[in-house]
C-alpha cells in the first residue's frame, strides 16, 4: 500500500526532499505540485480551497477522489493534484502549504516523522503518530482499513522452499532476486528492515514500481523472486500469490487515515472525512483495488463516486 519511511540515508532523503520542493517552486515540467497541475479543479478564494493529493498508486488515488469528491458535496471548494509520488516527493508539499489533504497510512507515516519509533500496534500507532507530526499537520480518526507493505512470493516458491513467513524465507534469500519500488530499497521498514529483522540478504533488487504492474509482471514470470506488494492487492489473489508471515512484526500497522493542514480542518471536513473513515474497511479496499482493475478498467473517479454512492456519502 498501499499503501510508503524516511531513508536511512538522511543525505540521498535531503537531496529528494530539496528536489521535490525545487520543482514546486518552479511550477516547471508539468509536476502535480506546481500551480495548475494534473487534476486541478478552479476555485474560489486559496484560503478557502482544500488541495487533495494523492500517491502514484491506484489505492492512494482513489481514496484521494473519496475524500475530495465527499467535500465537494459538502460545498467545499477542491483542486485535486494526483499521483504525485512516493511520500518523500509529496511530504514536502504538505509542510509548504501547497498541499492540504492526503490518504496516508499510519504505521509508515510515523516511521517517516520518527525513525526510532518502534510501535507496531494499531492503537499505539496512532497515539505515537499525534504526537510525532508537525505542529501543521494533524491526522483525523483513523479507519479499520488497513494496508501493509509485505514480502510477496508465487505459490511455486512458497512450495519449493516450504515458506509460509519471511522468517522461512530468509536461509535462502541469497539466492533471490527482489523487485519493489526505488525508495523501499532503503527506507528502514524495507530491504533494511528485513535484513536486521530475519537475518535476510538478497542475491540483488530491481527497481520497478509501488505494488504496481512492472512489479506483479516480474514476479509473476520470475524476473524476481520475491516483491513488496500491499496486502489489499487485488493482483494477489488472481495471480494466487503468497503473502508471508512477518512474525517479526518489521512492518507496522498501516491503518488508512486522512492528514491534513490543521487551519484546513473545520468542524465540517472533520465531520464529513471522519465518516469515511468509519466506512472504510480493510475487505472494502480489496474490493476498491478489485474494481479498478477490472476487465472494464474504471477510472478512480468513478471507482471512488460508486463507493459514496453504495455508503450514503455522496
Amino acid at each position: 500500500m498501499h499503501r510508503s519511511v524516511l531513508s536511512r540515508r538522511a543525505a540521498v532523503a535531503a537531496v529528494a526532499a530539496a528536489s521535490a520542493l525545487a520543482l514546486v517552486a518552479c511550477g516547471g515540467g508539468g509536476d502535480p505540485l506546481a500551480n495548475g497541475g494534473s487534476g486541478q479543479q478552479s476555485g474560489g478564494d486559496a484560503a478557502q480551497t482544500i488541495v487533495v493529493g494523492s500517491a502514484n498508486f491506484t489505492e492512494s488515488q482513489i481514496l484521494a477522489e473519496i475524500y475530495a469528491q465527499a467535500l465537494e458535496a459538502k460545498g467545499v471548494t477542491i483542486e485535486k493534484r494526483l499521483s504525485i509520488g512516493s511520500r518523500e516527493t509529496y511530504m514536502p508539499g504538505l509542510q509548504d502549504g501547497s498541499i492540504d489533504l492526503i490518504p496516508e497510512y499510519s504505521g509508515v507515516l510515523l516511521q517517516y516523522f520518527d525513525k526510532g519509533a518502534t510501535e507496531v500496534e494499531a492503537e499505539a500507532v496512532y497515539t505515537a503518530l499525534q504526537a510525532a507530526l508537525p505542529p501543521a499537520l494533524t491526522v483525523l480518526e483513523k479507519s479499520e482499513a488497513e494496508d501493509k507493505d509485505a514480502v510477496v512470493v508465487t505459490r511455486e516458491t512458497a512450495t519449493r522452499l516450504n515458506a509460509t513467513s519471511i522468517a522461512d524465507l530468509a536461509p535462502n534469500c541469497g539466492q533471490l532476486v527482489f523487485g519493489g519500488a526505488p525508495e523501499f530499497q532503503t527506507r528502514p521498514d524495507g530491504i533494511p528492515g528485513i535484513a536486521e529483522s530475519y537475518g535476510c540478504t538478497f542475491a540483488s533488487y530491481q527497481s520497478l514500481d509501488a505494488g504496481g504492474p512492472l512489479t506483479v509482471g516480474a514476479l509473476a514470470n520470475g524476473d524476481i523472486q520475491a516483491a513488496n506488494l500491499f496486502t489489499t492487492d487485488a493482483s494477489i489473489k488472481t495471480n494466487d500469490f503468497v503473502v508471508l508471515e512477518d512474525p517479526e512484526n518489521n512492518f507496522a500497522a498501516q491503518n488508512v487515515l486522512p492528514l491534513i493542514n490543521k487551519e484546513k480542518a473545520t468542524p465540517e471536513v472533520t465531520e464529513t472525512l471522519n465518516a469515511i473513515s468509519a466506512k472504510l474497511t480493510t475487505d472494502g479496499l480489496i474490493a476498491l483495488n478489485a474494481e479498478a482493475s477490472s476487465d472494464a478498467k474504471p477510472s478512480p473517479e468513478t471507482v471512488a463516486k460508486n463507493w459514496l454512492d453504495q455508503n450514503g456519502l455522496s
